[in-house]
């Protein structure tokens, strides 16, 4: 026993003396700037970081520089990183304390780069963080970027405060079937839904972490009520189909589509002619957050595909009562003035987000594709130019407080969607978003999977991948009319 501990002492002593001896020389391996030229320009990091709003509790925005550097200097606050390269990574417990200390305050940031022999100090930017936080837990489907390809196909949940990543539903345990539209009921990990589609597949209803296999015929976008008794949803016939034309790669759309409500405790369909006219495409319903409106987008039927360019979805909205579970008598019409997609109201009420394109109800594959913001008191919209790029931005969703939300974006290659943030004041102004931070700045240069639908959440969800494997298994709970 002495002499293992005498040999402990050894090895303690040997570490010590490697660490004091060799410390000094990694260390000065490091340069630090001398002789610096200023440049008026921006650094050329990425992802772009340059001056935006961030919650308090996000992980750290770890970036690349996109030059040909040798030797790199940040500052952020009081913390200094040198690096031999051109990455930015900040230690994650030094990162939470630079937050909690500039909560409510603008942090100014100075990037210095090694650029052959010469340090450049580029015009330093800021990073404006909030008190507000955002919800911690994002889940989003992993797929092929033609989307029509469901190989190798995977729902994950990553916290955002950090970067732990969870799958939810995962290709090798499902037969590497198609899954897609995980959605929270009120941003509630205790209530959430989500497809496994093909030959036994179904809706995979989570309450509390219990799973159970729904036969909802044709759902395909759904929504939560308020009161987490109903989902309201659409039945689609979806024809992707390809383009001629060399600048466009694909389209998608609906032979037919109609919309629904089920009574997840009574396991029976609701229905009114008024959202299944056989003249109509009705899709993408959302409960109002006061359980009053279903929200939904609803065009006149045209030829298709030969007429696809005139298919103009308007957004509309029908009354409903929770109570009586019935539909109200009239369709009244918001907006039309673009074709119309994924209308989601933020948890206060108080605005309405949605996707405009030129046509058609498919808009990952629209460069035009931009999000609007409605003041639902006012009726004023917002074309949110600050949000917006020349690529698609859609498939959007609200954090619990009405502060934040997360939607899909293009704006890198038109190819790969990413997840990117956008802070709403209590005003209402919408501000430069932000890119979903790596652990490894180079992520998203070497990931070849699009991130689809993400989806904000208030904590983890309480099952696995095992958990909705076993559920598949489990005999259908069947739905009447």
């Amino acid at each position: 026993m002495k002499r293992i501990e005498r040999l402990d002492k050894m090895v303690l002593v040997r570490g010590m003396f490697y660490l004091f001896t060799f410390l000094p020389f990694y260390l000065s391996c490091t340069p630090t700037p001398e002789n610096v030229q200023k440049s008026d320009s921006l650094p050329p990091i990425y992802p772009d970081y340059c001056d935006v709003t961030i919650p308090v509790n996000i992980a750290p925005l770890n970036f690349l520089l996109r030059e040909d550097c040798e030797a790199v200097e940040v500052k952020a606050g009081d913390i200094i990183i040198n690096a031999r390269c051109n990455q930015a990574v900040f230690d994650l417990d030094d990162w939470k304390q630079l937050m909690t200390t500039s909560a409510g305050k603008s942090l100014d940031v100075t990037v210095t780069a090694l650029v052959n022999g010469q340090w450049i100090q580029y015009k330093s930017f800021q990073w404006h963080v909030v008190s507000d936080r955002v919800d911690p837990y994002l889940t989003y489907r992993l797929i092929e970027p033609d989307y029509e390809i469901f190989n190798h196909l995977q729902i994950q949940q990553r916290c955002v405060e950090n970067f732990d990543i969870t799958p939810i539903a995962h290709y090798e345990q499902l037969e590497n079937r198609c899954m897609n539209c995980h959605t929270f009921a009120n941003q509630s990990p205790e209530l959430s839904m989500m497809y496994v589609r093909g030959q036994g597949g179904g809706a995979i209803l989570n309450q509390n972490g219990q799973l159970s296999k729904l036969n909802i015929p044709g759902s395909v976008y759904f929504c939560f009520s308020p009161n987490g008794r109903y989902i309201t949803y659409s039945t689609q016939n979806i024809i992707p189909a390809f383009h001629s034309d060399p600048s466009k790669r694909l389209e998608v759309y609906d032979a037919s589509s109609n919309v629904y409500v089920a009574d997840l405790q009574e396991h029976r369909i609701l229905s009114t002619s008024l959202l299944s006219d056989s003249l109509k495409f009705e899709t993408f319903p959302t409960f109002s957050p006061d359980g009053k409106y279903i929200y939904y987008c609803a065009a006149d039927t045209v030829s298709l595909p030969r007429d696809i360019r005139r298919l103009h979805y308007a957004l509309v909205r029908i009354p409903f009562d929770e109570a009586t579970a019935t539909f109200g008598t009239q369709v009244d019409t918001l907006f039309r003035e673009r074709s119309v997609c994924h209308p989601r109201i933020s948890p206060d009420g108080l605005y309405l987000l949605y996707t405009v394109a030129d046509y058609g109800t498919f808009p990952i594959w629209h460069p035009e594709a931009d999000l609007q913001m409605m003041n639902l008191e006012t009726g004023a919209i917002d074309t949110l130019a600050i949000v917006n790029s020349h690529k698609s931005d859609t498939y959007h969703s609200w954090s619990s407080n009405s502060r934040w939300f997360v939607f899909a974006s293009k704006r890198d290659n038109g190819l790969y969607g990413k997840p990117y943030f956008c802070y709403v004041d209590k005003d209402g102004k919408a501000h430069k978003p932000f890119c979903l931070p790596q652990e490894y700045p180079t992520f998203y240069d070497n990931n070849l999977k699009s991130f689809n639908a993400p989806e904000l959440g208030k904590g983890p969800l309480p099952f696995t991948v095992d958990d909705v494997a076993k559920a598949m298994k489990q005999e259908y709970i069947q739905f009447t009319q």
